[in-house]
């Protein structure tokens, strides 16, 4: 059984893709660390983002360590928006993301192309989203726990320009794909955004 979790950013689809794999004993990848992982490769060479060239010589020899914190720097995040856009970079990293998505027993995976690229074919597709309001409070929480004390102007306007980029760009852009199950997480805190997903996924699985 594949799940395929799509949202735009602090939506809560790590969140809920975490706890599914969780409930439903399923592998699980978050596949924004592996742009954030070629984001790292480009940051620690000095690579230019606005260089696609440089930015795919950059997925080559990716070593992705969930664990490095500098995984989820500001400066990381931002390059990774911006190199997530490029059509060849996509396409380097679209085996890998298929190939977890094709292993025995099924997978859980999250991000902005799962259910429409990566894994079309998923039994149970979600799509995860809540206002933008709701996504900059929670990032500037985000955001303030690791010490970084940012204006939630300057956090709205953030998560307003990548909204833009996500769903805008040319290779394969962030929509939502025509049978993925909606849940809105605006007025839901983590436990219910979690239980609420949790039923979704069991009554499609159910009806299926």
């Amino acid at each position: 059984m594949v799940i395929a979790v799509d949202g735009p950013a602090a939506s809560g689809k790590g969140t809920i893709a975490r706890a599914l794999a969780r409930h439903f004993g399923l592998p699980h990848m978050d596949t924004g660390l592996l742009y954030r992982a070629v984001a790292l490769n480009l940051w620690r060479w000095g690579g230019d983002p606005a260089s696609e060239f440089e930015a795919l010589r950059a997925t080559h020899e990716l070593n992705l360590d969930p664990s490095d914190q500098e995984l989820r720097s500001e400066p990381v995040s931002k390059i990774a928006s911006a190199v997530s856009a490029y059509p060849s970079v996509r396409a380097a990293l679209l085996e890998r993301q298929q190939d977890f998505a094709g292993q025995p027993g099924g997978a859980v995976l999250d991000g902005r192309d799962i259910g429409t690229v990566i894994a079309p074919d998923a039994e149970v597709k979600l799509f995860v989203t809540a206002s933008a309001e709701v996504r900059a409070v929670r990032r500037q929480k985000e955001l303030d726990g690791r010490g970084m004390h940012v204006r939630f102007e300057d956090v709205l306007a953030d998560i307003h320009a990548r909204d833009e980029r996500d769903s805008s760009r040319d290779a394969a852009p962030l929509r939502e794909a025509a049978d993925a199950l909606h849940l809105d997480t605006s007025e839901l805190d983590v436990d219910e955004a979690i239980s609420a997903a949790i039923r979704l996924v069991e009554e499609k699985l159910a009806k299926a």
